[in-house]
């Protein structure tokens, strides 16, 4: 697992720990039970504070996506289907919620933006049949 910190994400350092390790979980890159890196280790790798690496793994479990086992690290938990669901329906809210919000900054119809996720949605449909 290769996590990227950027200081123009504008998203704090331990969101962007959190997003990218469960990106790598939803993925499949870390697999359930495979042992995280030590809040120590991944602090001195990425040349951040031991207590906002802290903060993503606490975040983390609290979420269900890992569990703490104590002297042993930190662990992927097994993918609990309703919760991954959960957790992406989450995401899409999010992102529909941004696309509304730039739509109505630019002047776009709701009908034009309904026009365009209708489209977005056959141009997957068709690049998936494609495959």
């Amino acid at each position: 697992m290769n996590i990227i910190i950027s200081n123009s994400a504008g998203a704090p350092i331990y969101e962007q720990i959190k997003e990218q390790i469960k990106n790598a979980i939803f993925s499949g890159e870390l697999t359930d039970g495979e042992l995280l890196p030590s809040i120590r280790k991944l602090a001195k790798d990425l040349q951040i504070s031991v207590i906002t690496t802290m903060r993503a793994y606490n975040d983390l479990e609290q979420e269900g996506f890992i569990v703490n086992v104590q002297g042993k690290g930190c662990y992927v938990q097994p993918k609990n289907p309703e919760l991954l669901r959960e957790q992406k329906l989450r995401d899409v809210e999010q992102h529909l919620l941004n696309a509304i919000s730039d739509s109505k900054l630019a002047k776009i119809s709701d009908k034009e933006l309904m026009d365009m996720l209708y489209l977005l949605l056959n141009e997957e449909d068709d690049i998936e049949e494609g495959e």
